[in-house]
């Protein structure tokens, strides 16, 4: 498939693509005769995962150790597991932080309740 079809199935930005393209994230991305990309199952696999990582919060650095641990092998499958686990951890406690923010929040709100104004 080619790349706007590869972007609205990951929901990455075509520009975001090409920039992880670029900058060795991916794993390569096949051409057709005409030059132009084509995309595999696999490449939409990883353009969804990085669109995920990132969406919860996954610094690039992080990814970029992902993505290089990946291309180097199956032997690296143990790093990779705890690079996912601590990211899990990572989301533990922003979650946890949210939810006392959102207490917070609601706290100051019941006290603005029957204000007129």
């Amino acid at each position: 498939m080619r790349i706007a079809e590869a972007a609205h199935r990951s929901g990455l930005s075509i520009d975001t693509i090409r920039y992880y393209e670029k900058s060795g994230i991916l794993p390569e991305i096949r051409r057709g005769a005409d030059g132009q990309r084509r995309f595999s199952t696999e490449n939409i696999e990883w353009l969804t995962l990085l669109f995920w990582l990132r969406e919860t919060g996954m610094a690039m650095k992080t990814m970029y150790r992902f993505a290089s641990l990946y291309q180097a092998g199956d032997q690296t499958i143990p790093d990779r597991k705890q690079v996912l686990l601590a990211h899990a951890e990572h989301l533990k406690k922003r979650r946890a932080d949210l939810d006392r923010c959102e207490e917070m929040l609601a706290y100051k709100l019941a006290i603005y309740k029957d204000h007129k104004g």
